[in-house]
């Protein structure tokens, strides 16, 4: 498949994503949508990439659905529905399942559906210039791609539910104190600390690595002697 709306490569272990529509943000439409699946899906699959990096052209990660092919104006109202889940569940049902670590690198805003496809990612690393925000409540919507699953998770019920009813703005920093994320490193830094990282998992045991994230995934339903059954 031929790429129009992201960039991808894959060298030395580690495959590397990049969302290219910077004149939008990054906004995902249903081809970039579809080229992002296409992508994951090669990382995946192909034995030779061993750890996966994630991130956007120019000043921005994402800011999440172009809303003009979600609401065009020969339309009375967009089927939201259908967009989440044939553009956005693949996505993060794909991060999830695959066995290998995915790098979520923030470089600038993440919001909407992107905010939530860096969280599904196993390691979050943001530009200290970087924010998120769950927009959804703006417009009417409820958070999706894995929102009110993965938020609750990481910052607490509390915390979660003002995110999504308010839809404030949330600064690398803040998202790193609440345990949104990884790592906050200087912008000029970024790609650079990035590459290592990814690079440094790509050289590690691969199989073992995907046992982890199972094994986490797992716990999150799990009781305890269920998940002592998993370690053993």
């Amino acid at each position: 498949m031929s790429y129009q709306y992201i960039k991808f490569s894959h060298q030395d272990g580690v495959g590397e994503l990049v969302f290219n529509r910077p004149d939008v943000l990054n906004s995902f439409n249903m081809p970039m949508a579809k080229e992002v699946q296409d992508a994951l899906k090669t990382c995946a699959e192909e034995d030779t990439i061993r750890a996966v990096l994630m991130t956007g052209e120019g000043r921005a990660f994402s800011a999440g659905q172009d809303l003009a092919e979600a609401a065009p104006s020969d339309a009375p109202w967009p089927d939201i529905s259908q967009i989440v889940r044939e553009s956005y569940n693949p996505i993060i049902r794909s991060i999830r399942e695959m066995e290998k670590p995915v790098v979520a690198v923030v470089n600038g805003v993440a919001a909407g559906a992107a905010a939530n496809i860096a969280l599904a990612c196993d390691i979050v690393i943001a530009s200290e210039k970087a924010s998120f925000l769950q927009a959804f409540c703006h417009i009417g919507l409820i958070p999706d791609s894995g929102g009110t699953f993965f938020l609750p998770r990481l910052v607490g019920f509390a915390r979660a539910t003002a995110m999504a009813m308010l839809g404030e703005k949330i600064s690398a920093q803040q998202a790193l104190e609440w345990g949104m994320i990884y790592k906050v490193v200087p912008a000029d830094e970024l790609m650079k600390e990035a590459r290592q990282l990814a690079s440094y998992l790509a050289t590690r045991a691969t199989r073992g690595l995907g046992l982890i994230k199972q094994a986490l995934n797992q716990s999150l339903s799990n009781d305890l002697e269920a998940q002592l059954e998993v370690e053993a």
